[in-house]
């Protein structure tokens, strides 16, 4: 770790790239995009798009990464997931605003969320975590103050419009929907005040409870600033992520509509590039055996998302009188209780191995199954 300051050019290289990238496109991008036939330019386009999103999220998670070692945790980890899951609202509800008729889009892209951040980047973390360090060490009471928010949220959110009876299957009245915003909107927030005054030792390492904390924080060589500083960089660092994302999103679409791949396989693809970075940086954390930052990024990740996205899609449906179907499939509906219950059996214990983490991977695998099948 370094505290030596290096030239603006040198350490946001791939931010002032990313910029140009995100100008050239909004300049150029729609005649670019117009025609997507000639298959070497159409794979050109994607190439860059896909390394510059790609390179973005490596900034976002360094300015993060600084914050967390500014800040102390939770609240550099907060602070990724919250920047995060914003680009996903932003870009659902723009989406919802000015693209046609799709109610199932806000529950499509939670549920590929949630799926992502609850079976691949925790499977992969414990499994990483576990291959390298045989058993890893997490905070029992902050994990399960995730589930015990989590749980009642993604019920509220994606199972119970199904079982309503005032509306159409998998959706809310203005009533219900009412309700739900302020249910949801209030448990969040009464989980943020938690985990960042109240009960913040809860989100804590036990290793740094106990003051035996390892003092190398793996960080690499990276160039400390003020806080300030690093939040800007950070917001910054994410718009080339925000302004290319439905730029990607059309020659994604136009390869699966050519390949005749299922329709949901588009916004699977545009979750995992949004949720880059908070992949790597929980990766990162669960193989330098910090366990606790990479499930508070995942956990965090999985709340912030039904938190946010449901009040959000609700509201802009009652605002344009859109239908928004919130009420998962009957195939999804298992495999999203399926995951919360493993998740509330594999954070019962403090301790971690390779056999949880595969557990999740298979889960992770099931969901790409039922895409296709």
């Amino acid at each position: 770790m370094s505290t030596t300051t290096k030239p603006f050019y040198r350490t946001e290289l791939s931010l002032i790239i990313g910029l140009v990238t995100a100008g050239l496109f909004m300049a150029f991008g729609k005649g670019w995009l117009d025609d997507l036939t000639n298959m070497p330019k159409t794979i050109a386009l994607f190439a860059w798009l896909f390394g510059i999103m790609l390179w973005s999220s490596f900034g976002v998670v360094r300015h993060a990464d600084c914050l967390a070692i500014k800040l102390g945790e939770p609240y550099g980890t907060l602070i990724l997931t919250l920047s995060v899951i914003t680009i996903e609202v932003i870009m659902v509800s723009a989406v919802m605003l000015t693209g046609s008729e799709n109610p199932t889009l806000g529950r499509d892209m939670m549920f590929a969320v949630v799926m992502i951040v609850l079976n691949c980047l925790v499977g992969l973390s414990l499994f990483i975590g576990g291959i390298k360090h045989h058993q890893q060490e997490f905070n029992l009471q902050g994990a399960n103050t995730f589930l015990t928010v989590l749980i009642p949220l993604s019920v509220l959110g994606l199972i119970l419009p199904n079982f309503t009876q005032a509306t159409a299957p998998g959706t809310f009245s203005p009533a219900q929907a009412i309700f739900i915003i302020v249910a949801i909107i209030a448990l969040y927030g009464a989980f943020l005040a938690i985990q960042t005054m109240r009960h913040q030792p809860f989100f804590m390492s036990p290793a740094a409870i106990r003051g035996d904390e390892d003092d190398d924080d793996h960080h690499g060589d990276l160039d400390i600033r003020s806080v300030p500083y690093h939040i800007v960089l950070l917001v910054l660092s994410m718009l080339p992520i925000i302004l290319l994302s439905k730029k990607i999103a059309v020659i994604i679409d136009y390869g699966i509509a050519t390949a005749g791949a299922p329709a949901p396989l588009g916004g699977f693809l545009v979750a995992i590039l949004v949720l880059a970075p908070e992949g790597m940086a929980a990766l990162q954390s669960a193989y330098f055996n910090k366990l606790q930052r990479s499930m508070n990024i995942c956990l965090g990740s999985a709340l912030a998302t039904i938190g946010l996205t449901v009040p959000a899609v609700l509201i802009i449906g009652m605002v344009t009188a859109k239908t928004v179907v919130l009420g998962l499939t009957p195939a999804e509906e298992v495999l999203l209780v399926l995951t919360l219950a493993v998740s509330a059996v594999n954070f019962n214990s403090s301790r971690t191995n390779v056999v949880q983490g595969l557990v999740h991977i298979i889960l992770f695998a099931t969901y790409c199954l039922l895409i296709f099948d």
